[in-house]
């Protein structure tokens, strides 16, 4: 079945073409990454994708044209984990964890026991029961971007959209958030878009890889077959090496340029 089908997307930010005649189908449960350098479009496509920039071609949410889609009904069939979320400072965690509900909460507004269960469930799967009670502002980075993780968890969506959902982590934070995301797919249905800097990373969990330059997806398909020394140092413009054991490909490090004399 699948999940997201793009053909032809198109999106032009200030008159410029950001993302240009994109076209890829995710199917359900998979965990496809999005790379690129800087102003790729990897962000651009996908906001686009979840609803929130007017595109050209043609955007599919489980077989449902998403221009069709009412911003609830999007809501409930993903949920977006955006790289520079608005955090209203005032709100303690679980405050905010909650909002994560608005698309099942009913026209009077109240919270049932079932959405407090989703936002009880996320904050502890995110290690922030201790921190539920404290207030946005208090947060390192860290802490903030486990706060949006848990936002999006307790949506219980099917569709999953990651854009750079590692800033501000360190090393531990960074496993123990993408080793959550693999947890959740390995127990349900869940789909995974995400665009992730992170190269290693990438290799590490993704399924497919989808290299954007450009606006343009310029190469798709298995880690081994995208992130290979020529695509990556041509799109990216550095010299790199990929490392990789018995098991695959584990790393994309760079290669430092011999220094004359």
């Amino acid at each position: 079945m699948t999940a997201i089908s793009l053909r032809d997307a198109c999106v032009s930010l200030g008159g410029r073409r950001v993302v240009d005649r994109a076209t890829l189908v995710v199917e359900a449960g998979e965990w496809v990454t999005l790379i690129g350098p800087n102003g790729a479009g990897k962000s651009t496509l996908l906001r686009a994708i979840a609803g929130l920039l007017p595109f050209g071609g043609s955007i599919e949410l489980d077989g449902a044209p998403v221009r069709r889609l009412k911003r609830r009904e999007v809501a409930r069939r993903l949920a977006f984990v955006p790289q520079s979320p608005l955090l209203p400072p005032d709100l303690t965690v679980r405050e905010y964890v909650l909002l994560g509900r608005t698309p099942h909460i009913g026209q009077l507004g109240a919270e049932s026991a079932r959405d407090a269960a989703a936002a009880a469930r996320a904050l502890g799967r995110l290690e922030l029961d201790a921190l539920a009670a404290r207030p946005l502002r208090t947060l390192s980075g860290g802490e903030r971007q486990r706060a949006v993780l848990a936002r999006a968890l307790a949506q219980e969506a099917p569709l999953l959209l990651l854009d750079e959902p590692t800033t501000a982590l360190d090393v531990g934070r960074q496993q123990q958030a993408l080793e959550l995301v693999a947890e959740l797919r390995a127990g349900s249905a869940l789909t995974v878009l995400s665009a992730m800097h992170e190269l290693t990373l990438a290799l590490q969990y993704a399924d497919r890889i989808v290299l954007l330059s450009e606006g343009r997806i310029v190469a798709a398909g298995a880690p081994e077959e995208v992130a290979t020394e020529e695509l990556i140092s041509t799109h990216y413009r550095a010299d790199v090496r990929v490392l990789a054991d018995g098991e695959g490909l584990v790393a994309v490090v760079p290669a430092r340029r011999a220094r004359p004399g």
